[in-house]
């Protein structure tokens, strides 16, 4: 498989709704589940499909992202057919469009359609590398094989009222694609369920030859945005390409018995918080503990988590909680949260439902609720913060309309 398919991942998201965990990182480069990073699961999804060859297309604030791949995704030297690369926009193509950066999701492509001139692959699977999910590609590439398609694009069905969020597709019996909208104002139903719109995932696997072919008509259009969804499978569509839809729905996961339904794209503070909600239920949908499909990223050297006191009111617990290396819960209780490492919980303070970055000190009888607290903050002994919002607002702190209060990175306390 993995001379068969070249793998390429968008990682070059700003994650604007994101912010403020996206001022100082891009968006798959924030973390997520205690360990990982966003972009972790892209490509633990294209490793465990046998995908070894794999470019990560990078562009705004990518420090973060860089180190954390260079730290923590390499293969030997001596694996020519095995590399895990970041391509930065570096304006390849300067001669010829000017001094640009990637222009859209298939101008990013474009600019890059060198890395594929001595690459023996046929295929070419795009994903994006911002959504957190588990996808057995493999199973995707076969059908896109037997089905002798020129384009594969992953198919979830998603509620009719968040159709407008989404690429949303029309197919025939066999699955072929009959129509193609983006983001469409009034999306179209799928016939057998009239309350669900099939909405594409962004993940797409192409016919080499006809990737370029297309790539290289669209760049010259020049009231095009150079976008996927936008502009280069309705393209595809109209000019009579075969394009087929995977049903995402029926991807086998090993070790995993009921249906791979997960999938989740965490492009806003609310999503990125219930998705880490989900991820401390006591029985997960989403399950970071299957053996048969392990989640890899960057080690990090820290001791294990570790509890201390129990006297009286004072005893060090954490409850349906993720507990990194390196956290010491000292005296206080955690509830429903997510502890990145190296996080302190003093004595007597509290942390429900939130998510704490790195390097976070909680101190004595403080009270944290229905928060998303970013690297490295201090937090003073007896503050409360989610428990009156006025308040945080006027401490400059972001709160959605749901309630979620967003501490900045190294936010100092007056």
């Amino acid at each position: 498989m993995a001379q068969r398919i070249l793998g390429m991942i968008l990682a070059g998201g700003q994650g604007t709704r994101l912010a403020p965990l996206t001022s100082r990182r891009s968006k798959p480069a924030v973390p997520f589940g205690s360990k990982f990073r966003i972009i972790d699961f892209a490509l633990n999804n294209f490793i465990n499909s046998g995908i070894y060859s794999i470019y990560v297309l990078t562009q705004f604030k990518a420090q973060s992202l860089t180190e954390h791949i260079q730290r923590g995704w390499r293969f030997g030297t001596f694996l020519s057919d095995y590399f895990i690369t970041l391509v930065p926009a570096q304006m390849y193509r300067f001669e010829e469009l000017g001094p640009v950066w990637y222009r859209g999701t298939a101008d990013a492509i474009y600019q890059n359609l060198h890395l594929m001139e001595n690459h023996t692959a046929e295929h070419v699977a795009i994903f994006s590398g911002d959504h957190i999910y588990k996808m057995n590609v493999a199973h995707m590439q076969e059908l896109h094989e037997s089905q002798r398609a020129d384009i594969t694009i992953a198919a979830y069905p998603v509620p009719l009222a968040e159709g407008n969020r989404f690429g949303i597709m029309q197919v025939d019996e066999r699955g072929r694609v009959t129509e193609f909208q983006e983001k469409p104002k009034e999306p179209k139903p799928m016939p057998d369920r009239p309350t669900m719109a099939l909405a594409s995932m962004g993940n797409y696997i192409f016919r080499r030859q006809v990737l370029q072919d297309l790539l290289e008509i669209d760049a010259k259009e020049t009231d095009s945005q150079h976008d996927f969804g936008k502009n280069i499978l309705p393209r595809a569509l109209k000019d009579g390409y075969h394009i087929q839809t995977y049903d995402f729905t029926r991807n086998p996961i090993p070790g995993r018995s009921t249906p791979n339904t997960y999938w989740r794209d965490v492009g806003t503070l609310q999503a990125y918080h219930e998705a880490s909600m989900d991820l401390v239920s006591v029985n997960p949908e989403f399950d970071l503990y299957n053996p048969q499909w392990p989640l890899r990223t960057a080690n990090e050297y820290s001791p294990p988590a570790k509890f201390v006191h129990e006297s009286g009111d004072r005893v060090g617990r954490a409850l349906n909680s993720l507990i990194a290396g390196g956290c010491i819960i000292s005296g206080g209780v955690v509830r429903e949260s997510i502890l990145f490492r190296w996080v302190r919980v003093n004595s007597y303070s509290e942390v429900l439902r939130s998510v704490i970055f790195d390097e976070v000190d909680i101190g004595r009888h403080a009270q944290i609720k229905n928060a998303i607290i970013d690297k490295g903050v201090r937090v003073p002994a007896s503050t409360k913060i989610g428990h009156d919002l006025e308040q945080d607002k006027a401490r400059g702190f972001t709160v959605t309309d749901n309630g979620i209060v967003v501490v900045p990175k190294g936010y100092k306390f007056a």
